[in-house]
């Protein structure tokens, strides 16, 4: 089969990989589409994330089961699923809680082991989640990323009506502004640099340009945008953190004391993907709009550098296989 590899820091190719052995409690899915997210790019520069070298990328995918080996009562084969892209132990206090977002050893399909960025990926069956018939083939790879969007607006907490401003418009800010607005009818400012990818997110949410906000989200990753948020956010507002960041040099942090501030982390998502799962037929025009043209497995190396270089206009950058 044809698979995209991440060999070492900086160096991805596309591979024939022979199919390897299917575990038992696994599934092969015959892989539709797999969406690029910026913790691959990430990988791709740092590696910081990564288990072992070389592996297959690719967390955000969709496809067919095409083989199961075991007993399954939930799936079948034929079956149109996504993965579910956390690895945890499921031993932890964490995992025993439910909280399996916060598990001691979290890792990630496409980390711990081979992900979607090929025409085949097998996965455990318990990393699977079934998609209902009523949400099209094009759209259902953004499962995974709306899931963690719908896990900051959970955190975040807003009652209907909020204003809200959003730092950084690209995967998951973009998708959090999207269900502030269609869930929440929050009224959404948006800071992005980007102007063409501002003005799509203007197409499908009325965003507002000024006015004083309670809430937060930042999604972009920088300290001058998170210093820009908590500049402009009402004192005794709340920010919820997506944005992984690389340094924090000129935060004002006496500013979130004397303000009364509240910062609350978002990781991944507990529940979400599945809520998210039962939402998107009704948001799958606007979630169609904001996929960039596909892209071919052949294509990812180049489209790498084109992601990386900030020139895509697009929310997300689906590989089509």
């Amino acid at each position: 089969m044809k698979a995209v590899r991440l060999n070492s820091i900086g160096q991805v190719s596309v591979e024939e990989l022979p199919l390897s052995d299917l575990p038992v409690g696994w599934a092969r899915i015959n892989v539709h589409s797999a969406g690029i997210c910026g913790s691959d790019l990430h990988n791709f520069k740092t590696g910081k994330w990564i288990a072992h070298l070389p592996v297959t990328p690719g967390h955000e995918l969709f496809g067919v089961i095409s083989e199961i080996n075991g007993e399954s009562e939930h799936f079948q084969l034929g079956m149109r699923v996504v993965a579910d892209s956390r690895v945890y132990c499921g031993n932890c206090a964490f995992c025993s809680s439910g909280a399996m977002n916060l598990c001691e050893s979290l890792g990630f399909v496409g980390e711990v082991f081979d992900g979607g960025f090929a025409e085949q990926v097998a996965l455990p069956l318990s990393s699977l989640l079934a998609v209902p018939n009523t949400i099209p083939d094009e759209i259902a790879v953004l499962s995974e990323p709306l899931g963690v969007a719908l896990r900051v607006v959970n955190q975040l907490n807003v009652a209907e009506g909020d204003a809200v401003c959003v730092t950084g418009g690209g995967t998951i800010g973009g998708l959090t502004a999207l269900l502030l607005h269609r869930l929440k009818k929050c009224q959404v400012q948006l800071i992005e640099p980007n102007a063409q990818r501002y003005q799509l997110m203007a197409s499908v949410v009325p965003l507002v340009t000024t006015g004083k906000y309670a809430f937060g989200v930042e999604a972009s990753g920088f300290p001058a945008a998170l210093s820009q948020l908590i500049a402009g956010i009402n004192s005794g507002g709340r920010i919820a953190m997506v944005g992984i960041f690389h340094h924090t040099d000129g935060i004002d942090l006496n500013a979130l004391v004397e303000r009364e501030i509240t910062l609350v982390g978002c990781s991944v998502f507990q529940h979400e993907q599945q809520a998210a799962l039962e939402v998107m037929a009704l948001l799958a025009d606007d979630l169609a709009r904001l996929i960039a043209p596909s892209v071919q497995l052949d294509d990812v190396p180049e489209t790498y550098q084109t992601l990386i270089a900030g020139k895509s206009t697009f929310l997300k950058t689906v590989i089509k296989i």
